[in-house]
């Protein structure tokens, strides 16, 4: 059973959220919280292995929230939930160390998904704000590549590409047809030596380098 605490300053988000996970048969929802202070608070209480969160919320913010949370429990998987499509938000809550990210008006299964690719380490992007980060690094010349990129082999090239379209892990393995444990373990091969944690960091890593780009 994935263990997940919700945060969101609206109700009716709060509640909205609630039962489209507690729907689910291996998701529980053990709490909501209408801010930062009380997400904190209620994380440290109930132990959870999934937090969803929105960005904007009075007092002390998701961001906030998420550094809290990440900083003694950097294996915490945050999901950031948002309607703002605004860069601070996206870029402080990815440097926070959110595993996934989620706009609002998203469908349902999304957020669904989201929890349950973040409880296996995994982290769903919604395509719309993966493509927002990357051309905010793409808006200037792509640096040089750093010595230690020439380790990625090529099947990890292709891998990489496939998480810069917003691919799952089983996706890429049905498209490079090998097994999705296979895929993982090249995903996580790829985070290690980019010496970056999250799947979204790994692409706009690539993108800032020139590994890829939006024509691969």
């Amino acid at each position: 059973m994935i263990r997940v605490l919700i945060a969101d300053d609206q109700e009716a988000a709060r509640d909205g959220m609630r039962l489209l996970l507690s729907g689910e048969p291996d998701i529980e929802v053990i709490g909501a919280a209408a801010d930062g202070a009380e997400l904190v608070a209620l994380a440290h209480r109930r132990h959870p292995d999934v937090v969803l969160t929105d960005i904007r919320m009075p007092g002390m913010d998701g961001i906030g929230a998420i550094r809290q949370l990440t900083g003694p429990r950097p294996e915490l998987a945050v999901v950031a939930v948002t309607t703002f499509d605004l860069d601070e938000y996206l870029f402080g809550a990815l440097r926070s160390g959110a595993v996934g990210f989620v706009l609002k008006d998203s469908a349902p299964e999304m957020f669904v998904d989201a929890v349950r690719l973040a409880a296996r380490g995994q982290g769903l992007i919604d395509p719309q704000v993966t493509r927002r980060l990357v051309t905010r690094f793409a808006q200037t010349s792509p640096r040089p590549a750093p010595p230690e990129l020439d380790s990625l082999t090529p099947r990890e090239i292709e891998v990489l590409r496939g998480l810069a379209r917003g691919l799952s892990n089983a996706e890429i393995a049905g498209e490079l047809g090998i097994a999705a444990g296979t895929a993982k373990v090249h995903v996580e091969r790829i985070l290690a030596k980019l010496g970056v944690s999250t799947r979204v960091q790994a692409v706009i890593h690539a993108h800032r380098y020139g590994l890829v780009t939006w024509t691969d």
